[in-house]
């Protein structure tokens, strides 16, 4: 079984309450708008990193980070990238099971077509009245789970499970 922490938009923002849910997970995925390498750094310091660039990631801090990521655990292919409009592949042809992107801020988690769609929300700085949230995948073999955790940041450390 393997732990996948996803995490998006921090907008240079990396809380507490992140890494903590973070801090066991074999793997982490950043659906871009990172904010600065610190962020980058401090994940790698938790689990190794599969990260891509959001549209707020600029200079040459993120001149290496892709656009797209693919990233095979167990049986399942993951696609990664910021904003799910400008996907440009056919994910269930492609042989992706699971896509993760950011952008929008909205932590949501669907399947269509047998694709698993996961946005993990925000965890960087309060937008409008959305959630501060994170997310994770649980993969076995070929079965992947998905699930939201609103992070609870007017009080350090605590989680709220929403899926």
């Amino acid at each position: 079984m393997t732990r996948i922490g996803l995490i998006s938009d921090t907008h240079g923002l990396l809380r507490p309450q992140a890494k903590a849910f973070l801090r066991d997970c074999d793997r982490i995925v950043h659906g871009g708008d990172i904010g600065h390498a610190g962020i980058l750094e401090e994940l790698g310091m938790l689990a190794p990193v599969t990260a891509v660039r959001g549209n707020n990631d600029a200079g040459a801090w993120a001149d290496g980070l892709p656009d797209t990521a693919l990233l095979p655990v167990d049986k399942v292919l993951i696609h990664v990238l910021h904003d799910l409009s400008q996907l440009d592949i056919d994910p269930a042809a492609a042989g992706v099971r699971v896509i993760v992107s950011g952008h929008s801020h909205k932590p949501r988690v669907d399947e269509r077509a047998g694709v698993l769609y996961v946005n993990p929300g925000s965890a960087g700085p309060r937008r409008f009245k959305l959630p501060v949230s994170i997310a994770e995948l649980v993969i076995d073999g070929g079965a992947v789970e998905a699930r939201i955790v609103e992070l609870e940041v007017d009080a350090p450390h605590n989680m709220r499970s929403t899926g």
